[in-house]
């Protein structure tokens, strides 16, 4: 047996199959990003409980305090993958499900020259129905908290925040 096997036996899911996912997002990250593209032995545990949460499987995710209803945030040094493992974590969705990956500096420019509409836009009208409810769209922020707070004609926001304050408020009130 390959060592890669033995350590696989250490993640199972009723909902999933790990090893499947893992030649899944390999082959994909090379197709995308190139040949240099591999995914780590260290970092297999973390894409475990990633894909648990994509998948919804409740037992590995109350395992591992995982709550359902709330995102994801991931942290590490810069250039370690995070946004490559987003843009790949895609393809396991549902269209509905599906998500934009967007940088965060780039809204806060879009804000710089089209203002508060931006703000909407990201929020109250990033909807979308699902299951006969109106629900936000999700929306994977890229580089969040290195976008500069930003001014529209003499106002001065946190773009980002203002966002994220307002997606929270349509969460907890349609929920």
């Amino acid at each position: 047996m390959a060592s890669n096997e033995i350590n696989l036996k250490n993640y199972r899911s009723k909902k999933f199959q790990f090893h499947h996912c893992l030649n899944f997002l390999q082959k994909a990250g090379q197709t995308e990003f190139g040949n240099h593209f591999k995914i780590h032995e260290a970092d297999h545990e973390i894409l475990f409980k990633i894909l648990a949460y994509f998948y919804e499987d409740e037992e590995i995710c109350s395992d591992n305090n995982i709550s359902l209803r709330k995102g994801l945030l991931l942290t590490g040094p810069v250039g370690c993958g995070k946004t490559k493992l987003m843009m790949l974590f895609r393809h396991f969705l549902h269209k509905v499900h599906k998500y934009s990956v967007k940088s965060t500096r780039d809204i806060a420019y879009e804000f710089m020259e089209h203002g508060f509409s931006v703000i909407n836009k990201y929020s109250k009208a990033h909807l979308q129905r699902y299951q006969d409810q109106l629900v936000p769209k999700t929306l994977c922020l890229d580089d969040l908290g290195l976008e500069s707070t930003i001014k529209h004609f003499g106002n001065e926001t946190n773009t980002i925040a203002e966002i994220l304050l307002n997606r929270y408020h349509l969460f907890t009130t349609r929920a």
